[in-house]
């Protein structure tokens, strides 16, 4: 009986709706850019399997650090207990991280990260004696499946029967340079009528909603107002943390920084689930008092899990590495000229890029989850290029580690799909 066969009997797939969909490719092997399935296929992952593996799967270099870290200290409670490898990666990316940030939050995936920075903005606002039960998102964004993360994401197709049980949330545009002036005066105006403790958003790009990308003056603009009305604000950079924007961060581009950032998905370098919550001192300061109700009770098994930490610390080392900056340069500079080739396509309504994020939109009217966007993740795969279509938009986000010869070819498939749709 094959992998998929034996799949079919008792595993329930994320986001899918098996009686549509009910086989899964079977993997059995994967090494940099390249998956391998149990029928001798290969596929260059041109996504990075969600963001996470951007040093390339099984990168030796965090391999053989986690190997040893195995071997010396796998799990401890982190309630009362601390290690090296939870203080040194808290260190390092500390370092990194827009420079206001102070304290590390540890946890084990993207919703949990951000399920905490709403529960620092909720609690700082009450542990001042000035409670404060509104949150403010963009429109369309996009921030987990845990039920805090739900009610600050704007996309119903994930959401719907479970809205009525949501945190109040009052949601506004995306500035894009021509609204930046509406979407403030409408910021403004939710301010007044609301006791509003934090801020969500996604900085510059919006992941889940097929790449939205938006003005950073614009964003300035809405967490000065925050900040001059205490307001939390918390940057979820679940997906663009860790070089993709160009930057370590997408906060480093905005002058403007936030109290809280929200971090997961490349911060193990896809190896290991573990996520992290940062902040200020000041929001830190809120939650330390002789009063034990004040502090924040929110714990996890795998906190800093000295594993994880250790893929973490191994992966915040090759950030910084100068082979994988200059990769990331080509990268963006590689995907600039395919989006000057492909930009007057007739089938292409318009492109964007943002680091080593690049997407296109079809000029078509496509289901987010629909026959024809089926039809090409089929093509993708069968042309040996891990793409996942977001309704009628195609994008890439490939390790850092991709080679000429690969990246070549995921353009050549694309232009290949233009010609299906």
């Amino acid at each position: 009986m094959t992998l998929k066969e034996r799949d079919k009997k008792h595993i329930w797939h994320p986001l899918t709706q098996h009686k549509l969909h009910p086989e899964a490719i079977a993997i059995v092997k994967a090494k940099d850019c390249v998956l391998y399935d149990e029928d001798g296929n290969e596929y260059i992952d041109a996504i990075a399997s969600w963001y996470t593996c951007m040093y390339g799967h099984c990168n030796d270099y965090i391999t053989d650090k986690v190997s040893a870290q195995m071997k010396q200290l796998d799990q401890v409670v982190f309630s009362g207990f601390t290690h090296e490898p939870a203080i040194k990666l808290s260190e390092e990316l500390i370092k990194i991280l827009p420079d206001n940030q102070e304290k590390v939050f540890f946890s084990d995936n993207g919703s949990t990260s951000v399920e905490i920075g709403i529960k620092m903005a909720l609690q700082y606002h009450s542990n001042k004696d000035n409670k404060r039960n509104v949150l403010i998102a963009f429109e369309d964004g996009f921030h987990g499946d845990t039920f805090g993360a739900m009610s600050v994401s704007g996309l119903s197709v994930y959401n719907g029967p479970f809205e009525e049980f949501f945190i109040t949330v009052e949601r506004i545009p995306t500035p894009n340079g021509s609204n930046n002036l509406d979407v403030l005066n409408k910021l403004k105006s939710i301010i007044e009528k609301n006791k509003v403790a934090g801020f969500v958003y996604e900085p510059l790009v919006q992941g889940a909603a097929a790449m939205k990308m938006y003005d950073a003056h614009g964003l300035n603009d809405i967490l000065s107002l925050c900040k001059e009305n205490n307001i939390i604000t918390i940057a979820d950079e679940v997906m663009t943390g860790f070089g993709k924007t160009g930057t370590y961060f997408a906060s480093h581009s905005i002058e403007t920084k936030p109290d809280v950032i929200c971090l997961s998905k490349a911060l193990t370098g896809g190896l290991l689930p573990m996520a992290i919550t940062t902040c200020t001192q000041e929001i830190y300061d809120a939650f330390y008092s002789d009063d034990i109700g004040k502090g924040l009770f929110h714990a996890h098994t795998y906190s800093a899990n000295p594993i994880a930490c250790t893929a973490a610390l191994a992966s915040v080392e090759l950030l910084q590495s100068e082979v994988i900056q200059s990769n990331i340069k080509t990268i963006i500079e590689s995907h600039k000229d395919f989006g000057a080739k492909i930009v007057n396509h007739p089938k292409v309504k318009s492109i964007r890029q943002t680091g080593v994020i690049f997407a296109l939109d079809l000029d078509i009217e496509m289901e987010r989850y629909g026959n024809l966007r089926d039809k090409l993740l089929n093509f993708f795969m069968g042309n040996g290029v891990f793409l996942r279509p977001l309704g009628q938009t195609i994008y890439i986000q490939a390790p850092y580690t991709i080679s000429k010869k690969q990246l070549d070819k995921i353009y050549k498939t694309i232009e290949q799909a233009l010609e299906i749709v």
